[in-house]
């Protein structure tokens, strides 16, 4: 994490692994970056609708990340990080509607793809880890 390192810098808890230092919380990070740069090309008249809308979805995705993993018990990290996951697809789907309505070119989409399968390994691997956890209850 180059340029957004200075954003992951908060203090740590003594008491548990903090969300901060999961590859999944500091790439979905990156991605709300990326989101926030690409809708600013977005038209005027979208602002309420396709550039709030993905802004929302795209944010989404850490905040759950963190949530889940300051939850108490295995099952609700389980459900917020699901939550994260259909996030993810759902920032998917609003840049391939964005494309589909020509306000992004595809060459503007393509980075994310890579970007999003990704990400959307790490929060499986993240899930399937938690389910296999037998210290958690």
């Amino acid at each position: 994490m180059t340029d957004a390192n200075c954003v992951f810098n908060f203090h740590k808890t003594k008491y548990m692994t903090s969300y901060k230092e999961l590859a999944a919380w500091q790439k979905a990070m990156l991605l709300v970056k990326e989101v926030y740069i690409i809708t600013k090309k977005y038209p005027k008249e979208e602002l309420f609708a396709l550039t709030s809308q993905t802004k929302r979805a795209a944010v989404s995705v850490p905040t759950n990340i963190a949530e889940g993993v300051g939850r108490n018990y295995k099952k609700d990290t389980i459900q917020f990080l699901h939550i994260a996951r259909g996030s993810l697809y759902e920032v998917e789907t609003l840049l391939n509607i964005a494309v589909m309505v020509e306000i992004i070119t595809e060459e503007d989409f393509f980075p994310f793809i890579s970007r999003i399968d990704e990400e959307l390994r790490i929060i499986n691997g993240l899930i399937n880890a938690y389910e296999n956890r037998k210290d958690l209850k």
